[in-house]
This record gives C-alpha cells, sequence and structure tokens, in this order.
C-alpha cells in the first residue's frame, strides 16, 4: 500500500512540477485510475512495506530541477517498463500509460542525460588509446568543473549581496 501511496505522490509531483496537470479533476482521474491498478497488482499485500519506497526515497537527493529532471525521466522510464507487461485493453491502464509517455516526452532531455551516463560507464578505462584521450581532455574537464564552481560562488555572493539576512 506504501508503495502505491508514494507512486501517486511521484507521479503528482512530476505532473504539477512539469505542468502535465491542466486542473484538479486530471489529477484526481489518474488517482481513480491508479487506484484500481493498485487493485490489479494487489498492492495491500503484507510485502508491499518491506524495504521501504523504491522511488520517493531516491529523490530526495536530487534538488535542483535539471536534476530532478534526469531521475524522474529514469524513473517514468521504468514504471513505462512495468505497464508493458499488464493488460492494456483497461481503459486505467491505458490512462496512466499514456500520462506516463506524455511526461516522459517532455522529460526527454533528462533520458539524454541518462543515456550519456550509462555510455560513460561503459568506457575501457584500461584501454590505452582511451587513456591517452582522457589525459588530453583533462585540462578542458578541469576547466569546465572550475568555471561551474565559481559561477556558483558568485550567484552565492550577488545573491549575499543583494540580501539583507
Amino acid at each position: 500500500m506504501a508503495f502505491q501511496t508514494y507512486s501517486l505522490f511521484v507521479l503528482s509531483v512530476i505532473m504539477i512540477s512539469f505542468g502535465h496537470v491542466e486542473n484538479i479533476l486530471n489529477l484526481l482521474q489518474l488517482q481513480n485510475d491508479i487506484d484500481k491498478l493498485k487493485a490489479d497488482f494487489n498492492s495491500s499485500h503484507s510485502d508491499v512495506a518491506d524495504g521501504g519506497p523504491i522511488f520517493t526515497e531516491r529523490l530526495s537527493s536530487w534538488t535542483e530541477r535539471n536534476e530532478k529532471r534526469i531521475i524522474l525521466s529514469q524513473i517514468i522510464s521504468m514504471y513505462l517498463k512495468m505497464l508493458e507487461s499488464t493488460d492494456r485493453s483497461k481503459a486505467h491502464v491505458r490512462n496512466i500509460h499514456n500520462e506516463l509517455n506524455t511526461l516522459k516526452e517532455s522529460l526527454s532531455d533528462g533520458s539524454k542525460k541518462i543515456e550519456i551516463l550509462k555510455d560513460l560507464t561503459k568506457l575501457k578505462m584500461s584501454d590505452l588509446k582511451v587513456q591517452r584521450k582522457a589525459v588530453n581532455e583533462l585540462f578542458s574537464v578541469l576547466q569546465k568543473l572550475g568555471d561551474t564552481s565559481s559561477s556558483h560562488k558568485r550567484k552565492r555572493s550577488q545573491f549575499q549581496r543583494l540580501c539583507r539576512c
């Protein structure tokens, strides 16, 4: 039961954050559809609470909007994968699937970033050619890191000058 409650919460946050809920009725319909999906999955089973939530806990460490788009795009993809094995002849499953697809399209930049991260993990850092290329790029990478951290410091110091806290 807790998982589905968290799922509704996650979907609600996603939809509201990215402007995909035109009105409260749309969200209420989605909640009704999710309640039916809960029944399909027998989500009141006692093992649902074991181990705590699987998505919402992981969301707490992602604070920036662009960061959230990355993780949320992956979570939406996982929900869509889960729904592939369900009976899509049911209206509530189709509605949820359609809403998730709409959300996934709006988060496509996050999906692309996930693919970049996956590609990075596949690099063979023991390969001499890859090592040579990496060494050639090291200074540029460090410069970009320096640019990023100095812009954050600038923003913070500008805020502190403006704020009379």
